[in-house]
């Protein structure tokens, strides 16, 4: 049964017992930033090209850096060379993700 955090937003998840957030990324954007929903994933605009892993470690360091988890909290599940990805979230940081997520998508 989802929580009443993850369920208002369908990029985000729990999973058996980690908070998975939906990501569809966009590379070589002029700066790095979330740019809404798309096809229920978090559109991210990353400020990165698509080349060894660059976009993927900008997007996990960004990701870090924005909720205020440590790196080794914000794992890459899926999608490591496709532009939708699967993100793994310390399980008990969903409140602090939810409210992220009403900041900054409205």
């Amino acid at each position: 049964m989802p929580s009443p955090e993850s369920s208002r937003w369908p990029c985000l998840a729990r999973r058996g017992g980690e908070l998975v957030l939906d990501v569809v990324v966009s590379p070589n954007a002029r700066r790095t930033r979330a740019d809404g929903l798309h096809d229920g994933a978090l559109r991210v605009r990353l400020a990165a090209p698509p080349v060894d892993g660059k976009a993927n470690a900008m997007l996990i360091d960004w990701l870090a850096g924005e909720l205020g988890l440590p790196r080794r909290c914000v794992q890459l599940l899926r999608g490591e060379s496709s532009r939708r990805k699967q993100i793994a979230l310390d399980a008990g940081c969903e409140q602090d993700v939810a409210r992220w997520l009403a900041a900054t998508l409205g």
